[in-house]
């Protein structure tokens, strides 16, 4: 792995305070568009770097008996603080620490009906063992559901920079360049919204997946390691290995996320 490295679990510490019903809800409603369905009971899910443990406690309320870990210790005790805030069971809902490089890690893991990794295996340092090794954990006729970021050729390597230059800086060298891109974030959303007539202050109520946008703003910031990769790529590399695609939502040529859902079916 990288020795430079940004701290994200320190920012979902910050960010796990901030959880409110209406941001589970849309956290919920999310998963339920990508795979398609109401309800998780009586299903199987892993969740591979929980991060704050929403996308855990979104699939837990929708009835799943699920399986959350992160390499990173402080998102490990962020997923456990907000298992416990909500009370769930856990013996229906288990927090470890691992790391999905790891394919040792991975086979003591057992098979599931959901696979699910948003944002997180293009932060390993060696997201292509990362996208090989979730595949062990996949239930035949299950669904495997990642979001990774979008290739932009030159712009992705501008923003790899950032994100490493920030990464390893100091204190205050970060809390400086987060002013300048939070200026140059919220000037661009302004003008986006104005030129779509809509109202620029519903952008700050919450971003997708019942995430804060302030927070979202520090992660995209400083997200290091930092990978990308093309849909093509992606649909190739899991239709190799016995994949379907069934759900597909694209970036639309930015530097946000593809989101996909796979199903295996050899």
């Amino acid at each position: 792995m990288s020795e430079t490295r940004f701290k994200f679990g320190r920012n979902w510490k910050a960010y796990v305070k901030t959880i409110t019903d209406d941001r589970i809800d849309s956290s919920m409603t999310d998963i339920q568009t990508a795979l398609g369905v109401k309800s998780l009971k009586g299903k199987t899910f892993l969740d591979v770097g929980s991060g704050s443990g929403l996308s855990s406690l979104s699939a837990y309320k929708m009835g799943a008996t699920v399986t959350s870990y992160d390499y990173d210790m402080d998102s490990v005790e962020c997923t456990e603080y907000l298992r416990d805030l909500k009370k769930a069971k856990q013996e229906r809902w288990s927090v470890a620490q691992g790391s999905a490089l790891d394919k040792k890690y991975h086979k003591t893991l057992d098979e599931f009906d959901v696979v699910y990794s948003w944002g997180v295996l293009h932060h390993t340092g060696d997201m292509w063992s990362a996208l090989e090794n979730v595949t062990l954990n996949v239930k035949k006729g299950g669904k495997l559901f990642i979001a990774l970021y979008n290739d932009q050729g030159f712009y992705s390597k501008v923003w790899a920079r950032i994100k490493k230059t920030y990464s390893g800086s100091i204190t205050p060298v970060r809390w400086l360049m987060v002013a300048i891109f939070a200026l140059y974030f919220t000037s661009r959303g302004f003008v986006y919204d104005i030129i779509c007539k809509r109202n620029p202050l519903k952008r700050y109520k919450g971003s997708d997946r019942g995430m804060s946008i302030f927070y979202d703003w520090i992660d995209w910031i400083g997200g290091y390691p930092f990978e990308v990769s093309t849909p093509e790529q992606i649909f190739n590399f899991y239709r190799d290995k016995g994949y379907e695609l069934e759900y597909l939502k694209t970036a639309r040529g930015s530097h946000g996320c593809n989101v996909f859902v796979f199903k295996r079916v050899k």
